[in-house]
């Protein structure tokens, strides 16, 4: 019997809002957007790629403050790339306390907001993502922190899904056990690390639909794959 569901955040229950994770919604605020889109969108991705790979190699990150002057480093790095945009001290550490402070940088799917509360009524629910400690702040500004009893957050635990402790630290907060649990998630190689633990994952993609649905499940035929948590519920 299924008593707890795990669920990733990013792509499974909200999205960037700006449609970029490290665009916040004061960005434009700060930098100039007319100098921002003139840049070529090579060189943009550059310099994002670079700050990631800088902000990716910390796994460990155990609380806001620390968060936030990782990310005044991640901004650093990205300005240096673009010196278009004439990025001071004082406007790269405004970019970081937008990121990190602005509970509104992520927007959560509308099937959230109905599947949650009522899965909530029979499952314990649990949160798994690769993440900062921010993440808490979305949820509690979108009044959905109370449906879930354990947040696991990446960078608090010191390391990153398909990692067996990420899966078994929420089955140890939850009190279940392996069997008992299913994970969703949009990454196959998430997924994998969930059933070899022994949870049954399942793969949530919300493009599945059109003439790319038969090679989707023909790519990800090793899980059950659902597309909406409507599907999910309905399961």
């Amino acid at each position: 019997m299924i008593r707890a569901i795990l669920f990733d955040s990013g792509k499974v229950l909200n999205y960037p809002a700006m449609g970029n994770w490290f665009i916040s919604p004061q960005f434009f605020d700060i930098v100039d957007a007319d100098i921002f889109k003139g840049i070529s969108r090579k060189k943009v991705h550059c310099a994002f790629r670079n700050a990631e790979k800088y902000i990716s190699g910390i796994l460990h990150i155990q609380d806001k403050s620390a968060e936030l002057m990782r990310f005044t480093e991640f901004y650093r790095i990205f300005s240096n790339c673009l010196p278009e945009l004439k990025l001071d001290q004082s406007r790269i550490e405004s970019l970081a306390k937008d990121l990190v402070n602005n509970p509104k940088k992520y927007i959560f799917y509308s099937d959230v907001f109905s599947v949650i509360p009522e899965l909530n009524k029979k499952y314990k629910l649990g949160i798994v993502s690769d993440a900062w400690p921010s993440l808490v702040d979305v949820y509690e500004n979108a009044n959905l922190k109370k449906y879930f009893s354990t947040v696991i957050i990446s960078s608090v635990l010191g390391t990153q899904k398909p990692d067996r402790r990420m899966y078994e630290t929420a089955l140890e907060d939850l009190h279940v056990r392996p069997q008992e649990t299913i994970f969703i998630d949009d990454n196959d190689k998430n997924c994998a690390g969930a059933k070899q633990v022994g949870i049954t994952p399942y793969l949530l993609c919300r493009s599945l639909k059109g003439a790319g649905t038969l090679r989707l499940l023909e790519k990800f035929k090793r899980y059950r794959v659902i597309n909406s948590l409507n599907s999910l519920r309905d399961l």
